[in-house]
């Protein structure tokens, strides 16, 4: 997600009017775009990594391959915040998920289209 802010603010960029009045800030601009897109394909590998296949024609799990990572919790503490991080996330988005689903599943009045676009 952070990859693609990055990349939608440097497009944002390059629309931007004062690329066409200065190229060097064009020529800037043009390298961060480049970079941000290049980021964002390498996140991307890196996600798709994760669901390799194996011999059996199976993917690793991306719940067990972070459960892997947390025993390595206390050598490296930075990760043990990273999978806090990931498994709070994981968290709310189940919780809002849970709310969409059960405002999809009501009756289509006003108030309740309101709450499911929001």
């Amino acid at each position: 997600a952070m990859s693609k802010s990055a990349v939608k603010i440097s497009s944002d960029l390059l629309s931007n009017p004062l690329c066409e009045q200065e190229p060097a800030f064009l020529e800037m601009v043009t390298a961060f775009d480049t970079a941000m897109k290049r980021m964002d394909s390498f996140n991307q590998e890196k996600v798709d990594w994760v669901w390799l296949e194996n011999g059996n024609g199976g993917g690793i799990p991306f719940p067990s391959f972070f459960f892997n990572l947390s025993r390595f919790s206390s050598v490296f503490p930075s990760l043990n915040m990273a999978v806090k991080r990931r498994e709070q996330t994981l968290q709310d988005y189940k919780r809002l998920q849970s709310k969409v689903e059960k405002y999809e599943e009501k009756e289509r009045t006003g108030p309740v289209l309101a709450k499911l676009h929001q």
